[in-house]
């Protein structure tokens, strides 16, 4: 038996079981469209976000979270 270790409040269990578990997880929680979902205006911060993605070079490199100072 093969075991799969993971993080939360599943730690151990078989493949198959965990296969089975994401299964139930999938369908209780994922969307089967994307015909439901609500289309939002975007707010300030969205904005924001999306002029410097158009001007600064620096936004299209990938910074890990443990490098970005949130202070």
């Amino acid at each position: 038996m093969m075991l799969i270790q993971s993080v939360g409040a599943v730690t151990v269990m078989s493949e198959h079981d965990a296969e089975e578990f994401w299964n139930i997880i999938l369908k209780k929680f994922a969307p089967t469209t994307w015909d439901n979902i609500e289309e939002e205006e975007p707010d300030a911060i969205d904005l924001e976000m999306l002029k410097a993605i158009e001007t600064d070079p620096e936004c299209h490199e990938f910074t890990k979270e443990n490098d970005i100072d949130w202070n």
